[in-house]
C-alpha cells in the first residue's frame, strides 16, 4: 500500500480568551499557519494539492468557508483549493486522515491538513444560537436518546461517576498536566514546533506570541483543591477542563513520490487510521474503543507505543482511557495537554500531532498514538511513525 508521510508540522502558541490573539481573524491566523508550514518544508506552495482545514465554529468570521479564505489570506496561489470539515473536536484530526487518504489512495500528492480556531471572536456555541430557540437537535432525536440535550459537560461528569473518579484524582491530574506543560515550556520542548505571531501587547507594542498563553506552571495542589466546582455535587472544575483557547495547526503530508521529487525530508509515516462512534450522551469514552480498533486493526498492542496524545477535554477523559487501555501514565501527554495549553477546538487535531510529533523525536522513540473525544459520541485515532 502507498505510504503518506508528514514533512512540516507547525502550531500557534496558545492565545488565552480575550487575550493575545484576540486581534487576529482567524482567516488570517490560518492564513499566517499556512505560510509557515510552506515555509518549513521549502516547497513551492503552487505544488500543494489541496487544503483540508477544520474549524468547528463556523460562523461569523468562520463562516463562508473559512479553508478557502486562509487559503486567500495566505502567500498560496488561488489556484490552490480548499475545504472546510467539522468532526467536532477532532476536525484537524480528521483532515489529517482525509490528507493521508488522499495521498494514499494516488489521487493528491501533497494535501495540507490544518485546523484553525478563534474562540475568542467566534465563541463556542455561537452557530446554533440555543437562546433564540434554535437546536441542532430535532425532537424526534432527544426522545430518541431520552435527553433534552447533549452535553460534553455532562457526558464528563457521567464518565467520572462511572468509573468512580473523586474530585481529588481529577484535580492531581490536572495539577500534573500543567506542571508538564511549565516543564515542557521552560526546558524549550515546544521551541521548534511553534510559529511565531506578532501581536499588539498591552503596552501597544509588538511583539512575538511564541508562548503557551494558559500554561500556570506554579500551581499547587492547594490552588487546584480551591477552584470552585462547575456544579454542586459534581467534581469538575475549570482546573480539570480544557481551556478556551485561540490557535491554529498544521501539517503537511505527502506521497513518497512528492518525497523524492520535491527533495523532502520526512518527520513521521502515518501508520494506521481509525475513527468510530459510540454513545452520544456519555459521548466523550469513545477514545477507548477507538484505541482498541485501531491497536487491533495496525497488529499493534498499546505497550508497542512509545507516547500517547489523549485529549484533556476534561479529567476523567484521558484517565479513564488509561484504566481501561491499560496504558502507562508516564507516556501520556508528556508535555502537558489541553487542561494547561488550551483547546482551540478545530486547530486540536493537528495541534496534538504537531507536539507528538516533536516529543517523539526529541525522545528518539518510534511510535505515537493519538485520539480524541469528539462531539456526538465520535472518536480518531492516528497512530504514527517518526522518522
Amino acid at each position: 500500500m502507498p505510504e503518506a508521510y508528514i514533512v512540516a508540522a507547525t502550531r500557534t502558541a496558545g492565545g488565552r480568551k480575550n487575550s493575545r490573539l484576540s486581534g487576529w481573524h482567524p482567516a488570517d491566523l490560518g492564513g499566517l499557519l499556512l505560510d509557515s508550514l510552506v515555509e518549513r518544508a521549502g516547497i513551492d506552495p503552487a505544488a500543494v494539492d489541496d487544503v483540508i482545514l477544520g474549524c468547528v465554529t463556523q460562523a461569523g468570521e468562520q463562516s463562508v468557508h473559512i479553508g478557502r479564505n486562509a487559503v486567500l489570506a495566505s502567500s498560496l496561489p488561488v489556484s490552490v483549493p480548499a475545504v472546510t470539515i467539522d468532526r467536532q473536536c477532532g476536525s484537524s484530526q480528521q483532515a489529517l486522515h482525509f490528507a493521508a487518504q488522499a495521498v494514499m489512495s494516488g489521487t493528491q500528492d501533497m494535501v495540507i491538513a490544518c485546523g484553525v480556531e478563534s474562540m475568542t471572536r467566534v465563541p463556542m456555541g455561537s452557530a446554533s444560537l440555543p437562546e433564540n430557540g434554535v437546536s441542532p437537535w430535532s425532537d424526534k432525536i432527544l426522545t430518541k436518546f431520552g435527553v433534552p440535550a447533549f452535553s460534553q459537560f455532562q457526558g464528563a461528569e457521567m464518565i467520572a461517576k462511572k468509573y468512580g473518579f473523586t474530585r481529588e484524582k481529577l484535580d492531581a491530574f490536572g495539577l500534573e498536566s500543567q506542571l508538564r506543560a511549565g516543564a515542557a515550556t521552560q526546558n524549550g520542548a515546544f521551541k521548534d514546533e511553534i510559529t511565531p505571531v506578532e501581536i499588539i501587547n498591552a503596552d501597544g507594542e509588538r511583539e512575538l506570541h511564541i508562548v503557551d498563553e494558559g500554561v500556570r506552571s506554579n500551581v499547587s495542589a492547594e490552588a487546584m483543591a480551591g477552584v470552585r466546582l462547575l456544579v454542586e455535587g459534581g467534581t469538575l472544575t475549570a482546573a480539570t477542563s480544557s481551556q478556551v483557547c485561540d490557535g491554529a495547526s498544521g501539517v503537511i503530508v505527502v506521497s513518497e513520490a512528492a518525497l523524492k521529487a520535491h527533495n523532502l525530508t520526512p518527520l513521521a509515516r502515518v501508520h494506521a487510521m481509525t475513527v468510530t462512534a459510540g454513545d452520544p450522551v456519555i459521548m466523550l469514552e469513545e477514545p477507548i474503543p477507538a484505541t482498541q480498533r485501531a491497536l487491533q486493526r495496525a497488529g499493534m498492542k498499546i505497550g508497542d507505543i512509545d507516547l500517547y496524545e489523549v485529549n484533556e477535554a476534561f479529567a476523567p477523559v484521558p484517565l479513564a482511557w488509561l484504566e481501561v487501555i491499560g496504558a502507562d501514565p508516564d507516556k501520556l501527554n508528556v508535555n502537558g495537554g489541553a487542561i494547561a495549553l488550551g483547546h482551540p477546538l478545530g486547530a486540536s487535531g493537528t495541534k496534538l500531532m504537531t507536539t507528538l510529533i516533536y516529543a517523539l523525536r526529541a525522545r528518539g522513540k518510534r511510535f505515537g498514538l493519538q485520539t480524541m473525544c469528539e462531539g456526538g459520541g465520535v472518536a480518531n485515532v492516528t497512530i504514527i511513525e517518526a522518522l
